[in-house]
């Protein structure tokens, strides 16, 4: 057959038969065409299906097709294998509109995202089709309207999609096994129901308790700039006609001005890595901290984040990228629910309707955990397996005080020296942290690997490893590559410390997701949903009645899935049943 040679169905007769055929295949191409992007506003048009021998286009709007049992059973079999681009998009579409629960999926963006590792570029199903099959294929009809009379242009257009996905999987896959990443595949697309249905889910916030939350810190903000504007113009004249000072707070020019006026500082610029070091000295600086801090809050988190509660469901519907940076972690907008200030006031907005609620599961320590893993230090692997209190024990061997003497100031340092060395902080970030003088973190950063061997040894090793391989990959054997020029000292210490955290990231996000797919139909069974996830924290909703059989569900996929991979230490999961989304 050609590219565009395909079967228009439009009877229940020429359904059953495609279904037949289709039904023989090992893999077969699905794709959607929609009225619009929003399952809860849109309708699906047009139900594309192919083998590698026949393309079917199914008019929805004449023949009721998700009524036929067949194509019900075809869609959520084990078999065939359903092959999409970017198959999040249509699984919500399909599973909202009809209640098909797609089977095992091979996505092709996704696949693109893992082989190309990291590299820059477009992962639209054109771009893919250039780089995999070597051809240009004409998009400008995927916008067009859906809604009403079709073109021979539209359906040859939407029956081209599928053979396209069924094409580029033959490609993609042989690359995947070349660069070891067929593990990484498999979570990703068992993972993408998971996330789909999550959105699908999305989360209730009590709109009231929001603006209560927004009007207070706008009060705060404004307050802050006052007191920020007084305190930059400081011995000089200009005011307003108001009496006000004249400065403008988001000028950089202004601000830096001032700042070298009131300070004597010599500074090169604003940015907050340059002013950190000196907040504890000049107040000014430490005031010019707080406003940026309450500006962001009240533009990213203002009355602009009601616009996104769903008129019909009354939730928040987020879009989660499913691989969001090269570590695999996701990353949310339209909210980005990611980001919300990590405050009672904000997160307790964010509720459980009446007779639900919220579990709140997190990973103890998880990154610090596959630390231990992956260096084997002995003394971190004992401080785990015994249950040891680890910022206690690593503030006593940094400072040698005996472990019950501990003040909770240096558990705080040992804390933030244990999560900052994973991440490449040097002794003038500590310094910043914890208020002491770069010479004094230099110390303390040499006791700590002192005391930790074993993973002072990991970190140089795979520090020199990722610039010498120019790649470094996860427990489960996500890759990253990288190039840059060896001569450039700036972009070889940045993936230095690439290779020391991308691990730590990494596996983090493979095991969170997999905790995903474990508890994904337990959930189901039981009237509960996950309706948000950060990093290593899953938030579920549940009825009331069973919250805390939910809760044991929860935490046992979370156990087990950083038990798969974690072999040398415990998996720790901390749970927590709220009426809103505070620990």
């Amino acid at each position: 057959m050609t590219e565009t040679n395909f079967t228009l169905i439009t009877n229940a007769v020429e359904l059953q038969n495609a279904v037949t055929e289709l039904a023989t295949q090992h893999a077969i191409g699905i794709d959607t065409e929609t009225t619009g992007l929003d399952p809860y506003y849109s309708r699906i048009r047009l139900l594309q299906m192919a083998s590698p021998e026949r393309s079917y286009v199914v008019d929805l709007f004449k023949v009721d097709a998700f009524a036929h049992q067949g194509l019900r059973i075809l869609l959520e079999a084990s078999r065939p294998v359903k092959v999409l681009h970017n198959a999040k998009f249509d699984y919500k579409m399909i599973k909202h509109l009809t209640g098909i629960e797609m089977g095992p999926m091979f996505d092709s963006m996704l696949a693109d995202i893992i082989v190309l590792a990291g590299k820059s570029g477009s992962h639209s199903l054109a771009s893919c089709c250039e780089r995999y099959l070597d051809k240009s294929i004409d998009k400008s009809l995927q916008t067009s309207d859906w809604s009403g009379p079709l073109s021979e242009g539209q359906l040859e257009y939407a029956a081209l999609d599928t053979v396209l996905t069924l094409q580029l999987r033959e490609r993609l896959i042989p690359q995947l096994k070349e660069s070891g990443l067929i593990d990484t595949a498999k979570l990703e697309f068992d993972s993408i129901a998971p996330i789909a249905t999550m959105e699908l889910n999305g989360v209730y916030l009590d709109a009231d308790c929001w603006r209560a939350v927004v009007k207070h810190s706008e009060e705060g903000y404004n307050k802050i700039a006052a007191e920020l504007k007084e305190e930059l113009a400081a011995g000089v004249a200009q005011r307003n006609l108001f009496g006000e000072p004249d400065i403008n707070l988001d000028s950089p020019s202004q601000i830096l001005d001032a700042v070298k006026r009131i300070t004597g500082l010599d500074i090169e610029g604003t940015r907050a890595s340059a002013l950190h070091p000196l907040a504890a000295q000049y107040p000014v600086i430490q005031k010019l901290l707080e406003y940026r801090t309450a500006q962001k809050s009240v533009t990213s988190y203002g009355e602009n984040v009601l616009r996104y509660i769903n008129k019909k469901t009354g939730r928040i519907h987020a879009d989660f990228f499913q691989i969001g940076t090269p570590s695999g972690r996701m990353s949310c907008h339209d909210p980005n629910l990611q980001q919300v200030p990590n405050s009672p006031e904000y997160r307790s907005c964010f509720k459980a309707p009446p007779g639900r609620k919220l579990i709140i599961a997190d990973y103890s320590q998880i990154e610090l955990r596959i630390l231990a893993e992956f260096s084997q230090d002995k003394k971190l692997l004992d401080g785990f397996n015994k249950g040891i209190d680890l910022h206690r024990m690593t503030a006593s061997q940094m400072l040698n005080i005996p472990f019950d003497e501990i003040t909770k100031d240096q558990r705080d340092a040992a804390k933030r020296l244990n999560f900052g060395l994973i991440y490449g902080m040097g002794a003038q970030g500590l310094s910043n942290q914890i208020n002491v003088s770069v010479e004094e973190a230099e110390g303390m950063i040499q006791q700590y690997f002192k005391a930790y061997s074993g993973v002072h040894r990991w970190l140089t090793d795979a520090g020199d490893a990722a610039v010498r391989d120019r790649q470094c990959r996860t427990k489960l054997g996500r890759l990253w590559q990288f190039d840059f020029d060896s001569n450039d000292r700036s972009a070889v210490a940045a993936y230095i410390r690439a290779g020391k955290n991308f691990p730590f990231q990494g596996t983090n996000a493979d095991i969170t997701k997999r905790a995903l797919v474990l508890m994904f139909q337990p959930l189901s069974r039981l009237n509960a949903m996950v309706v948000n996830c950060i990093h290593d924290e899953i938030v579920v909703e549940a009825s009331a009645e069973n919250a805390e059989e939910v809760a044991a569900t929860v935490e046992q996929a979370m156990v087990t899935a950083g038990q798969e991979t974690l072999k040398s230490v415990p998996t720790v999961v901390n749970t927590v049943i709220s009426d809103c989304w505070i620990k």
